[in-house]
């Protein structure tokens, strides 16, 4: 092959390897250690200011009796990290988060923490079913609105103990907790295929650099 065509396909080739790095690094991070996600308070309930696109499901809320708390973004590493909309209704034992998909569609889940220990989370999106019993319990229901979402939650709560704190900042300590204990077996089924292309653009950088060393 030409000197000048090959050193043209390893630049190309390096730049696809650079960019599935960028795009996937950050999973592969966060599939070794879902506890490093932060969660960082941005305004309480009174300067909460909600995107537009959510503002139909914040008022499905709130009739149903929920109360907002306040906006919080959760950080991966590498990331700049996402907005969500938090609620409570303390009678229903449940907080409601909304926030925005990769996709950029509102969405909406409920958490209610349990004690001593463990959460049953149930979202209006599709995610995996899991349950350790008397522990935990978390699935999706793709499409249904607040209120069957909150029906669903309530029968998923029967036989569990729920705590009695629901404020805001239980709401924050609650997802730190998810992401350092229960919820990091879906985590790092949701970022398996981040880690797989992680692999394979540092074989494709490995296989340059090495290629390169030929013999005189």
């Amino acid at each position: 092959m030409n000197p000048l065509a090959e050193l043209l396909l390893v630049f190309v080739v390096l730049g696809m390897a650079v960019k599935l790095l960028l795009l996937n690094f950050w999973r592969a991070v966060l599939f070794l250690s879902p506890g490093s996600v932060r969660l960082r308070p941005e305004t309480d309930a009174e300067r909460m200011q909600l995107p537009p696109e959510l503002a139909p499901l914040a008022g499905q809320l709130q009739a149903l009796g929920f109360m907002p708390l306040g906006c919080h973004v959760e950080k991966p590493r590498f990331q700049k990290g996402t907005a969500s909309y938090d609620f409570a209704h303390p009678g229903e034992h449940t907080f409601a988060t909304l926030h925005f998909s990769p996709r950029g569609e509102p969405r909406v889940y409920l958490l209610t923490p349990l004690a001593p220990e463990g959460f049953v989370l149930t979202a209006d999106y599709k995610r995996p079913g899991f349950e350790v019993p008397g522990r935990y319990r978390s699935g999706g229901f793709p499409g249904v609105p607040p209120e069957r979402l909150l029906q669903a939650h309530r029968m998923r709560l029967q036989g569990l103990k729920p705590l009695e704190d629901f404020t805001w900042a239980e709401r924050l300590r609650s997802g730190q907790a998810w992401y350092r204990g229960l919820g990091q077996r879906e985590i790092r089924r949701q970022n398996l295929q981040g880690v797989l292309w992680t692999v394979v653009a540092l074989a494709i950088v490995a296989g340059l650099f090495l290629g390169s060393e030929r013999p005189v």
